[in-house]
């Protein structure tokens, strides 16, 4: 009989919000503890008894009160809020506050200074009116951030920078004596310092001249510093990092495990710098196969408490942009001490499984190690040996471009481990993991590093070897500490938001797709058939992004719920510390643990999981940043050409077309489509011909060319040609 799967560790991440707003919803009514678990959806008796526990917590802080026994009413005390201010590209804002059941509209005479991103307080009015409420910012309590990109411009007496920011509605004022060396037209990095209450716009000074708009360098380093991002380590963590003692000893040796002698290979892709984990395998007497995952050790070098580590830290990951890699280490550990190069002994952390034929792992040991790397393979060389099952690797893929042949024991066991990871695959699909395989668009760069051509990048078989491996480490890492209630580094990812799931659903109506809304297991697989089914069409790229959107965000926190995408109780992120400082957390307590270290402050922890999730998200951001920097550039010089493309959005300003050759998205503004009078028609997500009745919607193919390719703006505007019939 085979067992069910588990059921996803799933509990509501925050009754204190959740029960708020119930209770705000409702001002004039009180509510007991069953009351709100029915409203939530909650019948456990954990959860029950959290509730209860959350709700004495808000009427200690006299934001509810207790009408009688057991009944709690919201205390409506006054009308003002904290939250933070959500900026739209047209002025006006949006003010978001866990108390509140809705985000509420902020007209831009409203903002009184605040920017995206702030920490407000505001005050509602019309709450309790037929209107809609809005919000007044009545002081800005803490500001995102303080330094902007821009491009200056520079008066007799003064200058200004404007920046290119659709979401910053001023330009920065800058008083002559803080120029700083900056010519007009320069692209320079700004403080804000003073925003008068009368004045127009803050006050500022440069802090940095980063370049000739248009320039590579210049924007990419604008990409960095937008986000506030580095490009390279101050010299005395340079420093430091060079004079650590590299060397690979016999006393350390002697406290670790040694697998030197046991076959060991890496397959990275075939431009990698860095090698951060590596692969083992041999058959065991009994016949089951031990399978080690060897990770770079970078905390052995990473000791906590140096200049090393809080620069690390601060970066908290690597940053990969299209033609660089900023790195969380230096390169005398990510590209050297730290990287598992072929034919060199490397100290490593290891999970090591054993599996028999059914990839079921019988045995688990996590510890220390030294390990050895016989053979270092691109994907292409590793995918090479699984689709022909041949020991030559043509010279076509070759690293060395040059024939050879690789040893029978490497093929057999890259054979082997690729037949266990199916199973492994296999068995997360049925369990209700969702397949993410998107394209990813690359770039042919040539010396100058200018963009010469495209090409998208799949995950093969060789990639999901790799993968599954990381994945079963990971979890299993997890799943030891967590089972132990010790606090660790938990990679989350919750369910997806219902609203969302369901304008995916209108979306993919259009193109013939649904979704079974039935159960979590329901979801997944209509989620996994549409991924499946759309593969190689028109409309792919489309819906993979906009079924990606409808997920929510994974994060790092003490707090375990599971990780819905990949559908595990327990997942972490063990795999990658050369360039995720979360790996390195992950490595430092597990060896604590280890050695009968007692369960850390979660609270410490917590935080610093907040900061690698911020880190994260605005790596990411810069990544996709330069992605349409690239973009832009790459049609520069395509002005000429007829281009058909799939109308990827619709607004009542424009329409977004990504052309299907090359995946570079622009946009076409509505009031240059010549042929018609158009007009929004939000029900439709389409635009309307109001003579022709012509319909331009979501997935429509239609012919365009480049107009304007802003290199600074990183926006490419198209002329509307025509429909594809």
């Amino acid at each position: 009989m085979s067992k069910k799967p588990k059921k996803l560790n799933k509990k509501v991440k925050d009754f204190t919000a959740q029960i708020f707003k119930i209770l705000s919803k409702e001002p004039s009514k009180s509510f007991n503890y069953k009351q709100i678990a029915a409203v939530l959806e909650l019948n456990d008796t954990k959860s029950r008894n959290e509730i209860i526990r959350d709700l004495k917590i808000l009427k200690a802080q006299d934001k509810i009160h207790e009408t009688e026994i057991g009944k709690y009413q919201i205390i409506s005390k006054s009308e003002y809020y904290e939250g933070v201010i959500d900026m739209t590209s047209r002025k006006n804002g949006y003010f978001v506050c866990d108390e509140l059941e809705d985000d509420v509209f902020v007209p831009f005479i409203n903002l009184n200074h605040a920017l995206d991103g702030d920490k407000v307080k505001a005050y509602i009015y019309n709450r309790r009116s037929s209107r809609k409420p809005e919000a007044e910012v009545l002081e800005v309590l803490e500001r995102k951030k303080s330094e902007f990109v821009g491009v200056i411009d520079i008066q007799k007496n003064f200058a200004f920078v404007t920046t290119t920011n659709a979401k910053m509605y001023t330009d920065i004022f800058i008083p002559k004596n803080k120029i700083n060396d900056a010519e007009h037209g320069d692209v320079v990095l700004v403080t804000l310092e003073d925003w008068p209450k009368k004045a127009d716009s803050p006050f500022g000074s440069v802090i940095k001249v980063l370049g000739k708009p248009g320039e590579h360098n210049t924007e990419i380093h604008a990409i960095l510093a937008e986000y506030g991002l580095p490009y390279d380590f101050p010299i005395e963590v340079e420093a430091y990092a060079n004079k650590i003692d590299t060397s690979i000893t016999e006393e350390e040796i002697k406290k670790r495990r040694d697998m030197r002698d046991v076959l060991t290979f890496t397959i990275d892709p075939k431009d990698a710098k860095d090698f951060d984990d590596a692969l083992s395998f041999q058959i065991l007497e009994n016949g089951n196969y031990e399978i080690g995952v060897h990770i770079a050790d970078v905390s052995h070098y990473l000791q906590e408490g140096t200049i090393l580590d809080e620069e690390a830290y601060n970066r908290a990951t690597s940053v990969y942009l299209v033609d660089r890699v900023v790195p969380m280490l230096p390169e005398v550990l990510s590209n050297f001490a730290c990287s598992l190069r072929p034919h060199e002994e490397k100290y490593t952390f290891s999970a090591v499984f054993q599996l028999n034929n059914k990839a079921e792992v019988l045995d688990a040991w996590f510890g220390r190690t030294v390990t050895y790397s016989d053979q270092r393979f691109a994907y292409e060389e590793a995918q090479n040996i699984i689709e022909t099952k041949s020991d030559v690797i043509p010279a076509e893929i070759s690293l060395t471009r040059k024939e050879y042949i690789v040893p029978k024991p490497i093929v057999d066991a890259t054979l082997k481990m690729d037949e266990l990871a199916k199973i492994l695959r296999r068995k997360r699909m049925a369990a209700g993991a969702i397949s993410f395989d998107k394209v990813e668009v690359k770039f042919n760069l040539n010396e100058e590093a200018e963009p010469i051509g495209v090409y998208f990048k799949q995950s093969k078989d060789a990639n999901h070897l790799i993968e599954e491996f990381m994945l079963l480490a990971n979890r299993k890492v997890a799943e030891f500490i967590g089972k132990q209630k010790k606090t660790f580094i938990y990679r989350i990812h919750d369910e997806p938001n219902e609203d969302k799931l369901i304008n995916l659903q209108t979306v993919i109506a259009k193109f013939g797709y649904s979704i079974n809304f039935r159960s979590k297991i329901d979801i997944s697989s209509s989620l996994n058939n549409l991924l499946e089914e759309v593969q190689g069409k028109k409309e792919q790229n489309l819906v993979d992004t906009l079924t990606i959107r409808s997920m929510s965000k994974a994060a790092y926190s003490t707090e375990n719920i599971g990780h819905y995408g990949l559908a595990f109780d327990y997942y972490s992120h063990f795999t990658s510390p050369i360039r995720r400082y979360p790996d390195v957390m992950a490595h430092r307590l597990l060896q604590f643990y280890i050695d009968g270290g007692k369960s850390v402050d979660e609270e410490v922890y917590e935080e610093k999981c907040v900061h690698s999730s911020q880190m994260e998200s605005l790596a990411a951001q810069a990544e996709r940043d330069s992605v349409k920097y690239m973009q832009v550039k790459y049609m520069q010089d395509h002005k000429d050409e007829e281009f058909l493309g799939v109308i990827s959005g619709v607004t009542e300003w424009g329409i977004y077309v990504e052309i299907i050759e090359n995946k570079c998205e622009g946009m076409v503004r509505i009031r240059e489509i010549r042929d018609d009078y158009y007009t929004f028609d939000d029900k439709q997500y389409a635009l309307v011909g109001e003579v022709s009745k012509n319909i331009l919607q979501l997935g429509d193919e239609i012919y365009v060319k480049v107009k304007n390719a802003d290199l600074v703006k990183k926006q490419l505007d198209f002329h509307y040609l025509r429909k594809r019939e």
